[in-house]
């Protein structure tokens, strides 16, 4: 069993930056990060190949993110910059038990945190 803790949601203005973070109590495989506003699905947002450190980004947020992971601490932080009102949603860290490449698609994941809130103002 994994269980996901995230932190490090707010308020923001556009612009600005946040850091999120995720802790997982147990041993993990892949990680990503989604994120889901009001009346919309859950969206890919950014993902690390667990074994190898390799990142995945979805293109809305390709070089003003960056995942990273401690294998030590089993820990995965999402780092956002340059922050846009369209990236305010609940952000949710989830792991997955793939061995290859992160899967994209929220049902390939097997453990979720509780989501945190990210609001940015225009």
């Amino acid at each position: 069993q994994v269980q996901l803790v995230e932190s490090g949601g707010g308020l923001v203005q556009a612009g600005g930056s946040l850091r999120l973070s995720c802790a997982a109590s147990g041993r993990t495989f892949n990680m990503g990060w989604f994120r889901q506003a009001p009346g919309k699905e859950r969206e890919f947002v950014a993902a690390i190949r667990w074994s190898f450190g390799s990142t995945y980004y979805a293109e809305s947020v390709k070089g003003r993110f960056s995942i990273s992971r401690d294998g030590a601490k089993n820990t995965v932080s999402l780092q956002m910059n340059s922050l846009k009102p369209e990236d305010t949603a609940v952000y949710y860290c989830a792991a997955d038990r793939t061995l290859g490449a992160p899967p994209r698609v929220p049902s390939e994941y097997d453990y979720w945190g509780q989501g945190t809130q990210v609001t940015v103002s225009s």
